[in-house]
């Protein structure tokens, strides 16, 4: 993992994260067959870690490029809040986010994975980018995952904004206190 000197200071603003899906929660490949898309692969582990930062009372959303319906069955899932599929230009969609759950820029990490993600993460206060993100996303972003896309980098994001915000501990200890049920959801 690689991140900026500010980066711990800028992840304690952090109350909602929006993520972009392939690439991001994915590992950036389209599976299709006659009929169109068939698959797309999910880390468990970003499951989890999208979860446990809900349980911590903070917001997700996604915005992405493509409209799939295997998407929407993941957001669904993991109960992210608000679901933009089909934006090319992700700035309309951040701008509706900002408003409609009250944020300012500096509350809001976005993780990204590609050109198209360059414009929205320019404005939030904590811009994020997987391991095999491209290069000028590497620039922009103030943490790298150790990790690629849909290995595991969200769930890294995550633990990184929670430890920098002492919340780390809340989330483990749900898993390790006698007789507290947990929200595992992946």
């Amino acid at each position: 993992m690689i991140y900026s000197a500010d980066a711990m200071e800028r992840a304690r603003r952090v109350r909602f994260i929006i993520f972009d899906v392939d690439g991001v929660l994915t590992d950036g490949g389209i599976y299709t067959g006659e009929s169109g898309e068939l698959l797309k692969p999910f880390h468990v582990r970003d499951g989890l870690g999208i979860c446990q930062w809900q349980n911590e009372g903070f917001g997700t959303a996604i915005i992405t490029g493509r409209d799939s319906a295997i998407v929407s069955r993941r957001a669904a899932e993991l109960k992210i809040q608000d679901g933009y599929l089909g934006y090319a230009d992700k700035r309309s969609a951040y701008a509706d986010i900002k408003e409609r759950h009250a944020l300012r820029d500096d509350e809001i990490a976005y993780v990204g994975d590609d050109l198209i993600d360059l414009a929205v993460m320019a404005q939030v206060g904590f811009p994020a980018a997987p391991a095999d993100a491209v290069a000028e996303v590497q620039r922009l972003a103030c943490l790298v995952s150790g990790k690629p896309g849909g290995r595991g980098a969200v769930r890294e994001i995550i633990e990184f904004v929670l430890k920098a915000q002492g919340r780390w501990e809340n989330v483990v200890a749900r898993f390790t206190a006698p007789a507290q049920a947990a929200d595992v959801s992946q």
